[in-house]
């Protein structure tokens, strides 16, 4: 089994390495907020007390970050990669993972992106979809550890690819959630009951199967244990629509979206599930 090093414990993260440490990976682990890491060290991981050289001693450096500019700062704090590969797994931009591909070869390592749809649940039992994007060789090489966590591991291409799956990915996740809230607030205005509505959708080309995964939390208003929340959702979107016009595409519809989901900043909307965007649709 390889050794790796996982940097970010959050929610995802601390489910991926907990599977891992399941599956008999060594595994060193560090986050920014040492408290976050006590679940896995409490199952078998070690500390990584200080960032600079603890790559050295790894065959793979795990990343689970918030987003490209903290992956790059923290992948730094590495220094010399010792010839590992650093796999960040965490939502970034295309440019964003592109430049990093470069900095890791730079600090003598190798790269390919694999970032994951999914969330806790789907990680614990090693059923994300990762979305690798980098050399084919490098995808080969890590596809053993990669199978850990997920049942089909997909190599997208060159660098760059894994993420712009991931990003239009989270931008469906967004407008459908939002689609659904706003259909779900008409009808229930109409007078019509949700379930009858429904009963029409299911079986319908329209029906997606997020709608009944959210449906209770929208009807419920009940948004706490997130796998993941609004903040995030809104993070990604921004990143899609900063991303959209390098690639000469007009995303300027998503803006209201976006404006929307901004109303949940400094509320509990915002640790909440993303389907807390449904409280956003109503006028009350």
């Amino acid at each position: 089994m390889p050794t790796v090093a996982l940097l970010g414990t959050g929610l995802l993260g601390e489910a991926i390495g907990l599977r891992l440490l399941a599956q008999g990976v060594k595994l060193h682990v560090w986050n920014r907020s040492a408290e976050k890491c006590e679940a896995l060290l409490a199952a078998g991981a070690e500390p990584i007390d200080h960032l600079a050289g603890a790559a050295r001693s790894c065959d793979t450096v795990i990343t689970v970050l918030r987003d490209g500019p903290v992956s790059a700062d923290v992948v730094a704090a590495l220094g010399d990669l010792g010839g590992a590969c650093c796999l960040p797994m965490g939502t970034m931009g295309i440019s964003e993972s592109r430049e990093l591909a470069t900095q890791v070869q730079a600090q003598n390592g190798c790269y390919l992106e694999a970032p994951v749809l999914g969330s806790k649940p789907e990680a614990l039992k090693g059923s994300l979809l990762v979305m690798a994007g980098g050399d084919t060789d490098v995808f080969e090489a890590q596809l053993p550890l990669l199978q850990l966590l997920s049942g089909d591991p997909k190599l997208m291409g060159e660098v760059g690819r894994g993420a712009a799956c991931k990003l239009a990915l989270n931008q469906l996740i967004a407008s459908l959630t939002h689609g659904y809230s706003l259909a779900l607030r008409l009808v229930e205005a109409s007078g019509l009951e949700v379930e009858r509505f429904m009963e029409v959708l299911r079986p319908s080309a329209l029906y997606a199967p997020t709608v009944d995964k959210k449906l209770e939390r929208m009807l419920g208003h009940h948004y706490a244990d997130p796998n993941f929340s609004t903040a995030l959702l809104r993070k990604d979107l921004q990143l899609f629509l900063r991303e959209a016009p390098l690639l000469g595409i007009d995303a300027s519809g998503l803006n209201g979206l976006l404006t929307l989901l901004k109303r949940a900043e400094h509320t509990a909307l915002d640790d909440g599930d993303y389907s807390a965007l449904h409280e956003l649709t109503s006028k009350r």
